[in-house]
């Protein structure tokens, strides 16, 4: 979040702050990126205390931009329109061809069960993965999935990879990366 204050502020974007002892720049995350995630086409909305256009916004954030950092598109939305939400998150992942065998199947077992409940260690009541489950798919050496962003399912992708015992994969120097964000706005 610093990072993108300090953006903002050498982009001159006009944002809204906060009130309080410690005032804080009026932007959000629909659906926050757990630690360790890389992320691909994330969404952010900004307050801005002056209307300025999408084409120029876009401009003056991309000349600001730390290498590493792209603004694909900026939207302008009306004043009294309500936030965001997010309902839907895509993610992949490369699988090594030493974990490959069997793969397919444990993805067609979880596919077709009716439901398959986790239970984490930080969370008193269970959750159903099948149910927040939208899509599985492994192909050219890559898993993707794509999950539910309901609070209440509370299923995540490190979740599917416990159910298809691929939760190792990451401490073995394979990156996780959520590709995208779906927006009901």
């Amino acid at each position: 979040m610093r990072c993108m204050e300090r953006l903002f502020r050498r982009a001159s974007v006009p944002l809204n702050v906060s009130e309080g002892r410690k005032p804080k720049p009026r932007m959000t995350f629909p659906l926050a990126l757990a630690v360790g995630i890389e992320g691909d086409r994330e969404v952010m909305e900004l307050e801005l205390t002056e209307t300025t256009s999408a084409p120029e916004l876009l401009e003056r954030l991309q000349a600001q931009a730390p290498i590493g950092l792209r603004f694909e598109s900026v939207e302008v939305v009306p004043p009294g329109q309500r936030k965001a939400r997010a309902i839907n998150a895509s993610y992949r992942i490369a699988v090594p061809t030493a974990r490959v065998t069997g793969l397919d199947d444990r993805i067609h077992r979880l596919l077709s069960a009716s439901s398959s409940i986790v239970q984490r260690r930080n969370r008193s009541t269970p959750i159903d993965l099948r149910a927040a489950l939208l899509s599985l798919a492994f192909e050219a050496g890559v898993l993707r999935m794509r999950l539910k962003a309901d609070p209440d399912a509370g299923a995540g992708p490190r979740d599917v990879l416990t159910a298809l015992n691929l939760d190792d994969l990451e401490h073995s120097g394979f990156p996780l990366a959520r590709t995208d964000v779906e927006i009901d706005s």
